[in-house]
């Protein structure tokens, strides 16, 4: 005997953008809250030690604005400093004292665990919160460029075990999200760039005329001007809601994963350099091997692969990393991959500008080809000529579906150590 009974629950996911949510006189946080029927909302803040050195005085901070926004909200503890970057989700040990901080704080499944930082504090943040009472409610505060337009917004939580990329990890949207541009100021120009190759990639695969934008602010963006990148990290965290919220598959229980276009290699090329690349900065690396793979392979056009390495090379990323001499440690990161994907192989590749397309084998020989001229700098040239005969951003390559193969490509079809072909082309 069996009985199937399938099921839906409805979750809202509350995106806001401000600046100085810790001002008494901003009621953002305050209004993300819900009281409960005893009384305020009980809340237990996490702030990310980069964030805390970058801001003195942060723990007062909250305690003031707790103490304006009483009978709306009342602190469960002091707040928690917690190791900002990978070392928080690298060392097992911060999880388990997030735990007990937790239970020590006597957070409820109605309580607040408000997690203030970069996107690796609240991913192990999250995760704790996660595994507490199997759901304690995450307010997230991103402070970083990455977590504002990406991570942040997402409905993954995870810490990394056994040498691999979030090998541990749950998916539990977040209660609320409150991107503050205001702590965007204090980053270095290092963590400042990092995030907007996940608003590059996101665009590259959904959004033709934001890459059009992206590609036409990308030097004002690299010289930090608020007004050139506020627009950008607000469409990038946009495009990635809604897919989430509307693409049908916000657990990831197919095997498609779109939104993690040049994740498998940018996962690798952090575990070869020992996190010593951010996350941004390899993703950036793993977006141009993958559109100029697709240019080689004939799904893409060679000037959109070249727009998209020369958009990333002006928004400031070096494409040429070390780690890509070694092109087949780096092709390993495809299996880890398929393993933390479950199932067949899927990885999304460019179809043109706007659109990806999915795949489930990858040709070894193309793919090495691919590594190796990127990491000899034969992509990344800016197409200023085209962005500026189409201001919207679709090349007339791409509009024509023209195909044109890369430096040296060679035949576009699957050679001997071809493992597969396209069996699923969509607009991503």
């Amino acid at each position: 005997m069996r009985i199937e009974a399938p099921f839906t629950c409805t979750w809202t996911h509350r995106l806001c953008f401000t600046s100085g949510v810790l001002d008494p006189a901003n009621p953002t946080l305050r209004d993300a809250l819900e009281p409960t029927a005893d009384g305020p909302a009980r809340a237990q803040f996490y702030v990310d030690s980069g964030v805390a050195a970058a801001w003195p005085g942060l723990a007062d901070r909250v305690a003031h604005y707790a103490q304006r926004s009483a009978g709306r909200l009342e602190l469960a503890g002091p707040t928690v400093i917690v190791p900002g970057g990978e070392e928080c989700k690298n060392d097992r040990a911060q999880l388990d004292r997030l735990l007990q901080t937790m239970a020590a704080a006597r957070l409820c499944r109605r309580s607040y665990a408000i997690a203030l930082g970069g996107g690796a504090v609240l991913d192990a943040v999250g995760l704790a919160a996660a595994l507490t009472h199997r759901g304690v409610r995450l307010v997230r505060l991103p402070t970083t460029t990455l977590a504002q337009d990406d991570s942040g917004v997402g409905v993954k939580n995870a810490v990394n075990a056994f040498g691999k990329k979030n090998f541990l990890g749950v998916f539990a949207p977040p209660w609320a999200v409150i991107n503050d541009a205001e702590f965007l100021t204090t980053l270095s120009d290092r963590d400042w760039r990092s995030g907007f190759s996940e608003a590059v990639k996101v665009a590259l695969i959904k959004d033709c005329a934001e890459f059009g934008r992206i590609e036409a602010a990308a030097e004002a963006i690299a010289r930090r001007d608020a007004d050139a990148a506020g627009p950008v990290i607000r469409r990038s965290a946009e495009l990635h809601l809604r897919h989430i919220t509307r693409g049908g598959d916000p657990f990831e229980t197919d095997s498609a994963r779109p939104l993690d276009f040049g994740h498998w290699a940018a996962h690798k090329l952090e575990a070869l350099t020992g996190f010593a690349l951010r996350h941004g900065e390899a993703v950036a690396i793993g977006v141009a091997v993958d559109a100029a793979y697709s240019a080689l392979i004939g799904l893409a056009p060679e000037a959109d692969a070249r727009r998209a390495a020369g958009c990333l090379r002006a928004l400031g990323f070096a494409l040429e990393h070390p780690a890509l001499g070694d092109a087949d440690a780096v092709l390993g990161g495809l299996e880890e991959f398929r393993e933390h994907l479950g199932g067949r192989l899927t990885v999304t590749l460019l179809g043109g500008i706007g659109r990806g397309v999915d795949v489930h084998a990858i040709d070894a020989r193309a793919m090495r080809r691919a590594i190796e001229q990127v990491a000899a700098g034969r992509w990344a040239q800016c197409q200023r000529t085209v962005a500026a005969r189409d201001p919207a951003g679709a090349s007339h390559a791409s509009q024509q579906r023209a195909v044109t193969r890369g430096p040296s490509a060679g035949p576009a079809h699957a050679g001997p150590e071809a493992v597969g072909h396209v069996v699923q082309a969509e607009d991503r």
